[in-house]
C-alpha cells in the first residue's frame, strides 16, 4: 500500500504540477504525430534513465484513461549493467508502480574493446534486442525516452559532424523487424523539465552506465560530440531563449527550392536539374 500510495503522488506531479511542461506536452507528441492507435501492444523500453522512467509513468498513466485503448509491456534490459545499477532500476520501478519485465543481455561485453564508436554500436545491438523481445511478446511498437533536447542535439550533431541535415524522427517503421515500428512519445518533453520532475520527486536515476563511459568520466577521455553540443546550446539560449524551437521550427519549414541537393532514399536531386528549365524555381531572380 505504501508503494502505491507514493506512485500515486509522483503520478499526481506528472499530471497536475507538471501538467503543462510535462503531461501536456507528452499528449501534444502522441496526438500531433499520430503515435499510439487503437489496439497497440507497445514494449515500453526501460534503460532505468530519467527520461526512458517518466515515459513508462506516462504511458502507464494514459492507459487508465485513453479513449484509444491500448496495452503495454515495461521492458527492461539488462546489457551487463552492475548490480547497484540494476537494484537501482528496480527499485526504481516498484517506487513507480511500473510492473517491469527483465531480460538479459552482454552487449557491454561485446563492445568494450571496440577501439571506434562503441556507443553507436552498443545502440545498434540494444535496439535489434528490444525489437526481437517485444516481438516475441506481441507488440508492434517499442517505445523510446528521446526527449526534445535530444532531437535538437541531433539536427545541429548532423550539420556540424556529419556533413548531412536530419533530424530524429517522432515515428519510423523497422527496416529489420516488419510490422514493428518505434515510437518516441517524450518527442515535445524538454530536458529541464525532467530533470525539474526529478528533483521535486527525490527520485535517482542511473546514468548510461557502461565501462566505457565512466572510463572516459573517470580518466578524461574525452568529450563527446553530443557533449560538445549541450555545451554550444546552453550558450546560444543565454542569447536566444528560443533557439531550440528555431532549430526546431527549421527541419519543418524546409524549402527544397533553396537546397543545393537532397534525397528521397536513392533517389537523388541537384539544384542543377531544373536551373535551366526557364521556370521561377531555385536559381531563379523574380
Amino acid at each position: 500500500m505504501e508503494i502505491q500510495t507514493r506512485a500515486e503522488e509522483i503520478t499526481r506531479t506528472i499530471v497536475r504540477k507538471y501538467r503543462k511542461p510535462i503531461w501536456g506536452k507528452f499528449l501534444e507528441g502522441i496526438k500531433n504525430y499520430d503515435l499510439i492507435q487503437e489496439g497497440d501492444r507497445i514494449a515500453v523500453c526501460i534503460s532505468g534513465g530519467k527520461d526512458s522512467m517518466l515515459m513508462a509513468a506516462c504511458v502507464k498513466q494514459l492507459q487508465k484513461y485513453s479513449l484509444v485503448p491500448f496495452t503495454a509491456e515495461y521492458l527492461v534490459m539488462d546489457p551487463g549493467y552492475a548490480p547497484e545499477n540494476m537494484k537501482q532500476i528496480e527499485e526504481n520501478a516498484k517506487t513507480l508502480d511500473i510492473p517491469i519485465k527483465i531480460f538479459d543481455t552482454r552487449i557491454f561485453d561485446a563492445v568494450e574493446n571496440i577501439g571506434k564508436n562503441p556507443c553507436y554500436m552498443c545502440a545498434r545491438m540494444r535496439r535489434g534486442y528490444l525489437y526481437k523481445n517485444a516481438q516475441e511478446l506481441g507488440c508492434n511498437k517499442i517505445a523510446l525516452g528521446h526527449h526534445f533536447d535530444d532531437v535538437i542535439e541531433t539536427i545541429l550533431m548532423g550539420m556540424l559532424y556529419g556533413s548531412q541535415m536530419q533530424t530524429m524522427m517522432p515515428k519510423l517503421h523497422s527496416e529489420h523487424f516488419p510490422g514493428m515500428q518505434l515510437i518516441r512519445p517524450l518527442y515535445m518533453i524538454r530536458e529541464e523539465d525532467i530533470i525539474k520532475w526529478r528533483e521535486f520527486n527525490g527520485l535517482r536515476f542511473i546514468q548510461c552506465a557502461c565501462s566505457v563511459t565512466q572510463n572516459v568520466a573517470v580518466n578524461g577521455d574525452g568529450e563527446s560530440a553530443r557533449a560538445r553540443v549541450k555545451s554550444l546550446l546552453k550558450t546560444l539560449r543565454a542569447e536566444d531563449p528560443a533557439v531550440d524551437m528555431h532549430i526546431f521550427r527549421s527541419v519543418e519549414n524546409v524549402n527544397l527550392q533553396t537546397l543545393i541537393s537532397y534525397h528521397l532514399g536513392s533517389d537523388y536531386h541537384h539544384f542543377l536539374d531544373t536551373y535551366d528549365e526557364g521556370r521561377n524555381v531555385r536559381g531563379t531572380i523574380t
